[in-house]
């Protein structure tokens, strides 16, 4: 029997929100290395198709486990029992704690500190993915569907408004649709220009699993 892979994966805090609260269920990466190369060079559909081999990410059936931003508790005399009778919670993590927020001036007072994603051991890890599809496509190919299906979401006014992410003290950017309130979220992580470059991306669909 085979055993399943698994990769890590990079997520910022509001985009663990999403994913804990079920309105993220796919994500796009940027098409590198390889693939772009074919991709640039061929474009034809049997090349599309055969690009999505060579997805770093994996292949479905395969896992995908989140790193975010977090902080070790051990040694600092804050770790907690979030279940009265369960072992002491070593972890706390950014997604958890808003700017701004009672627990965030609480970090603080106590002098603590959080660790980049990018540094998060296995151990860490809070939130295991399954991969359910991946295919490659042209970014501003994205639908509507797919859009909120990336965690962009909904105000819950009545207005009609698409919300990409949140900003200091719980911003929003407001949009017309899921759709722009992306293209707004993709070029705040990419860097100005970058939804207007339509690059090549990965779409990488999800379930959450058990740990």
């Amino acid at each position: 029997m085979s055993q399943i892979k698994e990769r890590p994966i990079l997520f910022s805090a509001p985009m663990v929100r999403a994913i804990l609260e079920d309105l993220k269920t796919v994500t796009r990466r940027p098409v590198k290395g390889t693939a772009l190369k074919w991709l640039e060079e061929f474009v034809p559909e049997f090349v599309v198709h055969s690009a999505n081999g060579l997805c770093p990410y994996g292949q479905p059936g395969d896992r995908l486990w989140v790193r975010e931003t977090f902080i070790d508790l051990r040694g600092t005399g804050v770790e907690h029992r979030p279940d009265p009778d369960g072992p002491l919670q070593r972890y706390a993590y950014a997604a958890d704690c808003r700017p701004g927020s009672h627990s965030d001036e609480a970090r603080k007072d106590f002098g603590l500190k959080y660790k980049p994603s990018i540094h998060m051991p296995r151990a860490a890890c809070r939130i295991l993915l399954e991969i359910t599809a991946v295919r490659v496509e042209r970014l501003q190919d994205i639908s509507e569907e797919q859009a909120r299906s990336e965690g962009v979401r909904l105000m819950r006014d009545g207005s009609g408004t698409w919300v990409s992410r949140e900003g200091p003290g719980n911003l929003v950017t407001p949009w017309s649709t899921a759709k722009e309130a992306f293209g707004d979220l993709w070029s705040s992580i990419n860097g100005p220009g970058a939804w207007d470059a339509n690059p090549w991306v990965w779409a990488i669909t999800f379930r959450r699993v058990e740990p």
